[in-house]
């Protein structure tokens, strides 16, 4: 299963469930679709940070199976 903390795993046009920066305590999940990859390591502990189509940033938890 692809894993939201490596970069190579995730492409613009995926469905994805991040963890936003206001939900980080709660660990609420929201689901959309990455728009842009903002982080530039191969690798992030947290998750890869993108951006959703809808504007949204946060850390990638889950690649949605299509």
């Amino acid at each position: 299963m692809p894993d939201g903390h490596i970069r190579q795993h995730i492409r613009p046009g995926m469905t994805v469930s991040i963890v936003l920066k206001q939900d980080q305590r709660t660990g609420r999940l929201t689901r959309g679709v990455v728009k842009d990859i903002l982080t530039n390591s191969p690798s992030h502990p947290h998750g890869i940070k993108v951006r959703l189509v809808d504007g949204q940033v946060g850390r990638v938890q889950n690649i949605e199976e299509e």
